[in-house]
């Protein structure tokens, strides 16, 4: 591939850029000039999320997508969970096309249905209306903290206790409700979506069923699904999370890289390293 690269990262609700794992690193190695956005209201604490509006995530990546686009003779879009339906706000917003570069979503919630999700997740629309319940109300990450990796896991879960600021522990239901605007905008806006597209899954994701993948594949034109058998929500990090880079790398015109071997733990499952 000929002429500048460059790649513009958004990270998911709650997180940071180290939502995407070993990515950006990965892409660097490639040729690819990384860029990673810190979303309104994360990388501080989760109170900051309480007044934050949808808007001011996709202004902020639009303002920077319009600063980085002339630099580059190719600058693709990337993002994680909440941030693949900012990345699909983004690629309708801009008009995103082949000519620009591609666009890449991982791990997409269009449906909020995984295998972990409670019953009365779907009363949280009632919650949105009773004045400052959502404001006050927290949506606790748990186990399996999105990772089907026991170690990995285990490594994270050491991580929230600590304190680490990697990803808030918790986050505001009046946050959720923006997720949710960000959901029904990229269902209303995805048959505008110009650029290739790629969306990674994983058939077990406990957030969000591979509905979501399938939705995006039939209302996108140039799509393309790559389904992972061996991960849950946090592709990035998890134990299919080779198969994420090399699909990606593969994607956007790069040879595949070659990971080394992985020593493997109990039941078979091999714990990402750097």
């Amino acid at each position: 591939m000929s002429g500048r690269v460059g790649a513009l990262l958004i990270h998911g609700l709650g997180g940071t850029q180290y939502d995407l794992g070993s990515l950006n690193k990965i892409l660097k190695k490639a040729g690819v000039e990384t860029h990673a956005i810190t979303l309104a209201g994360h990388g501080t604490t989760p109170e900051d999320l309480v007044s934050v509006r949808a808007e001011q995530w996709i202004d902020a990546v639009v303002a920077q997508y319009r600063e980085l686009q002339p630099q580059y003779d190719q600058l693709h879009i990337m993002g994680m969970c909440m941030g693949a339906l900012v990345a699909l706000a983004l690629a309708e917003r801009v008009q995103h096309s082949a000519a620009q570069g591609k666009l890449v979503t991982l791990a997409p919630p269009i449906y909020i249905d995984g295998w972990s999700t409670p019953w009365y997740a779907m009363l949280r629309s009632l919650f949105y209306l009773i004045p400052g319940v959502a404001a006050r109300m927290k949506v606790e990450e748990g186990e399996p903290y999105g990772i089907k990796n026991t170690l990995v896991r285990a490594v994270v879960k050491a991580k929230f206790e600590r304190g680490d600021n990697f990803h808030y522990r918790w986050v505001p239901l009046s946050c959720v409700r923006q997720v949710d605007r960000l959901r029904a905008w990229a269902m209303g806006g995805a048959r505008n979506i110009k650029a290739p597209t790629l969306v990674v899954h994983a058939r077990e994701d406990e957030l969000t069923s591979l509905r979501s993948a399938d939705y995006l594949k039939g209302q996108i034109a140039d799509a393309r699904v790559v389904v992972l058998e061996n991960s849950y929500h946090m592709i990035c990090v998890d134990n299919d999370r080779d198969q994420v880079a090399n699909s990606i790398l593969e994607f956007f015109g790069f040879p595949p890289q070659e990971f080394r071997p992985r020593r493997r733990e109990r039941g078979g499952e091999a714990p990402p390293q750097d």
